[in-house]
C-alpha cells in the first residue's frame, strides 16, 4: 500500500499560506500591466474619485443652506449683546416665487448693442412740380441730370420758355422741374381727358392715378370737372419736338428758305459740288456748349470771336444772313451731292447768296448772335438720304 504522509500541524501549514497570499496579487497586477491595462484604470479611478469629492461637495452645501440660521450670519451681533433670535431656515426660493414682471426692470446681461441715433429713411418719390431758376453756366442736359429727368422732359415742361430750342436757355429763367419722365400739360377749357391722354401717348387712368394731380376717380373723362390753367402732370407722355434747325435747301429751289429769315435767296444757282470728304469748320476740334442729340442736331465747336470759319467742302451758297428762328447770322452751303452743312451764331459773314465756294475757304467770323450764350459755332450737317447725321461721324 502506498504510504501515506501525515498533514503538517498548525506550525508548519501557516507560513506557506502567506507566501501563497503575497504572491497572488502580484501576479495579477503583472498580468494587468503586461496587458497595458494600468493607465486607463488608474484614470478612471482617479475621475471616478474627482466627481465622489464634487458630489460630496454639493450635497454638504445644499443640506447646509437649507438648515442655516438667520443668526448664523449675524455673529457680529451676538458678539454686541443683541437678542440671540430664534434659529428660522431660510427657504428655498422657487420661480413661483418670484415677484410679478416689472417692464423695465430687468438688466440685459451679454454684449450690449451701441444706439445708433441716426435714422435712415427711405427716399421718397417726389410728387409736385417745383420751379427752378437758371444759373449761369447752366445748361438743357445738366438740369436734367441734377433732377434724374431727361432733356426732353425739361422742354416739354417749359415751351412757353424753351421752345423745344436747348440755345433759349438763360441764367434767371424760372423752369417747370417735372417729378418724373413725361410732359406737363396746362388745361384749357373745353379739354377733355380722352382727347389729351391720346395725342400724348397715355391712357386716361395714367393721369388720373397720378397722385400729384389730384383729380377725382369718378370724374366724368368726356367732361371732368378741371379747373382752367390747373398744371397736370402726363407721366410717360411725350409729344414731337419742334424743330427751329434749317430745312434742307436746294440750290435749284434756295427760295424755299424764306420762313427762316431775311438770309434767304431768290435764284438758282450752279457751282462746284462736294468731294463728300469733310474737315473741320472752325481752328478747334473740341465741344462748347452741347454735342448731338436728337434735340439738338449738331455739334457746338468751341472757339472765340473772331475765329475764321471754314468751309468744310466746296458747294454754293444757298443762305447768307439773319435767320429768324435764334441763329443769328447763319451760312448754308449746298454741296450739290446731296449734302448740306450750315454755320451759325456767326459774327460775320464773308459770302453772298450764290457764291461759288470751294472746302477751306473762309465764309464769316465765329460769333455769339442769336440764341447763343456765348462765342461757338453750331455746326449741321444734312443729307437728302439720311437727313441730320451726327457730324462727328464724318469729321477727321
Amino acid at each position: 500500500m502506498p504510504e501515506i504522509e501525515e498533514a503538517p500541524g498548525p506550525e508548519e501549514s501557516q507560513p506557506s499560506r502567506k507566501r501563497s497570499r503575497s504572491r497572488y496579487p502580484g501576479e495579477v497586477w503583472l498580468k494587468i500591466a503586461r496587458l497595458t491595462l494600468r493607465g486607463p484604470i488608474l484614470r478612471f479611478a482617479g475621475h471616478l474619485a474627482l466627481l465622489s469629492v464634487i458630489a460630496l461637495g454639493v450635497w454638504a452645501a445644499r443640506l447646509g443652506l437649507d438648515t442655516l440660521p438667520v443668526n448664523a450670519a449675524h455673529p457680529v451681533e451676538r458678539s454686541m449683546g443683541t437678542p440671540e433670535p430664534t434659529a428660522t431656515t431660510i427657504p428655498v426660493i422657487g420661480l413661483d416665487d418670484l415677484p410679478p414682471y416689472a417692464e423695465g426692470a430687468i438688466i440685459k446681461r451679454g454684449i450690449s448693442r451701441t444706439v445708433d441715433v441716426h435714422t435712415v429713411f427711405p427716399t421718397r418719390p417726389r410728387l409736385e412740380v417745383i420751379n427752378y431758376v437758371v444759373q449761369q453756366g447752366d445748361n438743357l442736359f445738366g438740369i436734367a441730370e441734377k433732377f434724374g429727368i431727361e432733356p426732353e422732359t425739361v422742354l416739354w415742361g417749359n415751351f412757353d420758355v424753351l421752345h423745344d430750342d436747348p440755345h433759349r436757355l438763360r441764367p434767371g429763367q424760372e423752369l417747370n422741374i417735372p417729378p418724373v419722365d413725361g410732359t406737363l400739360y396746362v388745361w384749357h377749357e373745353g379739354d377733355g381727358l380722352n382727347g389729351v391722354a391720346d395725342f400724348f401717348g397715355v391712357t386716361v387712368q395714367d393721369i388720373i392715378d397720378w397722385p400729384g394731380n389730384n383729380l377725382d376717380p369718378g370724374m366724368d373723362t368726356s367732361n371732368p370737372l378741371i379747373e382752367t390753367g390747373k398744371l397736370l402732370m402726363l407721366p410717360g407722355g411725350n409729344r414731337e419736338i419742334v424743330t427751329w434747325s434749317a430745312p434742307r435747301i436746294y440750290r435749284s429751289n434756295p427760295a424755299a428758305a424764306k420762313i427762316l429769315g431775311p438770309g434767304a435767296c431768290g435764284s438758282v444757282y450752279d457751282g462746284p459740288i462736294g468731294i463728300g470728304v469733310f474737315i473741320w469748320p472752325a481752328p478747334l476740334h473740341y465741344l462748347s456748349g452741347y454735342d448731338y442729340s436728337s434735340i439738338h442736331p449738331a455739334i457746338d465747336i468751341a472757339g472765340r470771336t473772331g475765329h475764321s470759319i471754314f468751309a468744310s467742302d466746296s458747294g454754293v451758297v444757298v443762305y447768307s444772313g439773319w435767320n429768324d428762328w435764334g441763329y443769328g447770322l447763319v451760312i448754308v452751303l449746298d454741296h450739290g451731292n446731296g449734302w448740306q452743312t450750315l454755320y451759325a451764331h456767326l459774327s460775320q459773314i464773308n459770302m453772298v447768296c450764290g457764291q461759288a465756294v470751294f472746302q477751306g475757304n473762309v465764309i464769316g467770323l465765329m460769333g455769339s448772335t442769336g440764341n447763343s450764350s456765348g462765342s461757338h459755332l453750331h455746326f449741321e450737317m444734312m443729307h437728302d438720304q439720311y437727313g441730320k447725321v451726327n457730324p462727328w461721324n464724318f469729321l477727321p
